[in-house]
């Protein structure tokens, strides 16, 4: 009996241990000797923040391809016209227009622009006489020999007003005087002729002077036909020597 009540004792144990166990885990409680942990403390309360609005989201960058050129816009189209117009402005009016290649830019009236210097070149209106400033006078290029022989350009014409001339004084005409260099005679071309100038008082008196001489070989004089002597009547011309 003794034997037997202790074995019975000791399943009692055995199953009281096992169910007091169980019901520890239900009731979550902690074994002997342990300490229960404190309750957690109430997290702090932010200030309320303002709502913010919604952020679209981004879509994803489009693979790089390279660097591209910006399309041009409707204003640097309109001054690209604007500059190409200008060019052609330009261009159409200083194109000769006429045999003596005279621009639409120098036949406009421009004599109150005009700078009064040595070297002017004018012409008035529709006349063929072409001028040139120099010496305080307006002076008459004779002839288009005359006009080459001094180095003028056609394109630094200036085509004035009828009448502009009248308030300058004017000077002697300039001509194309020639002379070789074994010949002391001097000529004055005219016509495609040469005039021979009798003597120095006549040479003066015609308002020449001696930076308009031009110094030719005494063969192209004498290939010249003659003409009238400067002053008239005064004979045949000497040819040119030798």
């Amino acid at each position: 009996m003794k034997d037997g009540t202790s074995r019975s004792d000791l399943l009692l144990d055995i199953l009281a241990d096992e169910v007091a166990k169980r019901l520890e885990r239900r009731a979550g409680a902690r074994p002997a000797g342990t300490q229960a942990a404190p309750p957690p403390k109430p997290a702090p309360q932010r200030a309320a923040e303002p709502p913010q609005a919604a952020v679209a989201p981004v879509p994803p960058a489009p693979p790089d391809e390279g660097p591209s050129l910006p399309a041009p816009s409707h204003a640097a189209a309109l001054m690209a016209r604007l500059a190409v117009g200008v060019v052609l402005v330009v261009a159409l009016i200083n194109v000769p227009y006429n045999a003596q290649g005279t621009a639409l830019a120098r036949s406009i009236p421009s004599s109150a622009a005009l700078v009064i210097a040595n070297g002017l070149l004018v012409k008035e209106g529709n006349s063929p006489d072409v001028w040139v400033y120099r010496d305080d006078a307006f002076h008459w290029i004779t002839s288009l020999d005359a006009f080459e022989h001094f180095g003028y350009q056609w394109e630094d014409v200036h085509t004035v007003e009828t009448g502009f001339l009248a308030q300058f004084a004017r000077g002697a005409p300039l001509h194309v005087l020639l002379k070789c260099s074994t010949n002391p005679h001097i000529y004055r071309l005219e016509a495609g002729k040469k005039r021979w100038i009798v003597d120095i008082a006549t040479f003066t008196a015609e308002g020449h002077v001696w930076r308009d001489v031009k110094m030719v070989p005494c063969s192209y004089l004498r290939g010249l036909p003659d003409g009238e002597s400067i002053p008239p009547g005064r004979g045949t011309p000497p040819p040119p020597l030798p």
